[in-house]
């Protein structure tokens, strides 16, 4: 009988949430630009997995919490300034 399963599921779980915080941080940077009523809350989403499975790549996953809430904030402001939840560029 081998005891190799149990190291290796701990390894790929560690490699997953790296993944999520890294991945939590691109989302939440492209949000900024586009999208950010489905990137923002995908963004915190991760970053909020990746830190309770115990990420290596903690500063990445703060990084994605924080512009996970800046695109929710980006959204408010363009909500309140036109009524709309697209870009205008009209003037």
């Amino acid at each position: 009988m081998t005891l190799t399963a149990p190291a290796t599921r701990g390894r790929t779980a560690a490699r997953d949430a790296d993944g999520m915080a890294v991945a939590s941080f691109i989302l939440g940077l492209i949000g900024l630009l586009v999208m950010n009523i489905f990137l923002g809350p995908l963004a915190l989403v991760l970053a909020g997995l990746a830190l309770r499975r115990g990420t290596a790549r903690r500063g990445r996953a703060f990084l994605g919490l924080f512009l996970g809430a800046a695109d929710l904030v980006v959204l408010a402001v363009l909500v309140s300034a036109d009524s709309s939840v697209s870009w205008s560029f009209a003037g």
